[in-house]
């Protein structure tokens, strides 16, 4: 049996802890930066054992894998912790801040026989494993173009998470990190980068565009905003038809797939019990399993990869955070 720890008691810690319990899997503790708060998170969710540091949380004997759920500059650093302590880590994206910061975590993990395992819960989502089935059997033909977005209306409070620079605030990293992802995973690695970008006030980026060039011509369109509510949905298009995902193209949804006359081939829906973040945490469950093998879904190079296309995005839109 696998004990979780959850390292980080903010909303996302929340909902991947209900989603671990939901679906049979053993939180066995928390961890904060204060006693008060990991007792409350334990308190609320039954969770057996509330440590006062991470320190303490990563020292638990009883807890097999730690799910970092901290701010995006916190997750190399308290993945580190984890990996240094002989615990298998789930890190929340983006993966860290920089690609040295992920090929960091990639050498900690594999020197120690360890797992590291991005938190993309996207790639292991029902519609994502039935796309890519249709992509693999020619159903669209080849694929030419990826379209993806995700624009929210957030808090644009200028002393919050999401416009501030010490916290890696703006839309890129929070939100343009899984249009990127997308990207990558039905493309593969771009060959080349572009982008565009408007600043907030405070210096991070309201609203991102990029145009990423992939092997054989395909291209990626990709924009992502802080403060006004897009469609949020994705299109895969082929030679032969398209696959249209609806919103939120990232968390469990609906697609359709149509032909180059607009006919429609499929319809596919699933019903998806809680969040979907189980997902996940069964193919880190598997991955422990096997040993510390990387998973094709979502392999750790790909993660430190794709940390260097967000880095290059930021150097092309002049997006700078202190310290890096």
């Amino acid at each position: 049996m696998t004990t979780w720890g959850i390292l980080g008691t903010g909303g996302i810690a929340a909902a991947m802890t209900a989603d671990l319990q939901l679906h049979g899997h053993t939180v066995g503790a928390v961890g904060s930066r204060t006693p008060e708060s990991a007792a409350r998170f334990a308190a609320a969710h039954g969770i057996p054992r509330s440590h006062g540091s991470y320190e303490e949380l990563v020292a638990d004997d009883d807890v097999d894998v730690v799910y970092v759920a901290t701010p995006h500059p916190q997750h190399a650093p308290n993945a580190l912790l984890a990996l240094e302590a002989g615990k298998h880590v789930l890190v929340e994206k983006p993966f860290t801040m920089t690609r040295a910061e992920a090929e960091r975590i990639a050498s900690a993990a594999r020197q120690r026989g360890l797992v590291a395992l991005e938190a993309m819960w996207t790639r292991w989502l029902p519609h994502i494993v039935r796309m890519h089935e249709v992509i693999s059997d020619g159903t669209i033909g080849d694929v030419r173009t990826v379209v993806a977005h995700h624009a929210q209306r957030l808090s644009t409070d200028p002393a919050g998470r999401m416009l501030d620079p010490a916290l890696g605030g703006g839309a890129l990293l929070d939100l343009g990190i899984y249009p990127v992802s997308f990207a990558w995973d039905v493309l593969g690695a771009p060959t080349t980068v572009q982008a565009a970008s408007t600043a907030t006030a405070t210096g991070v980026d309201r609203q991102t565009a990029i145009l990423l060039g992939h092997a054989g011509g395909a291209q990626s369109v990709l924009t992502c905003g802080l403060d006004a509510r897009g469609s949020n949905d994705a299109v895969v298009v082929g030679t032969e038809g398209r696959i249209e995902l609806d919103p939120f193209f990232f968390s469990p949804t609906s697609f359709r797939v149509l032909d180059s006359e607009d006919r429609l081939l499929e319809r596919f829906e699933a019903t998806v019990t809680g969040r979907g973040m189980q997902y996940q945490a069964q193919a880190m469950e598997r991955l422990i399993a096997a040993g510390g093998a990387e998973d094709p879904r979502m392999p750790l190079s790909q993660s430190v990869e794709i940390m260097g296309t967000l880095d290059a995005v930021r150097e092309r839109i002049g997006l700078v955070y202190p310290g890096l």
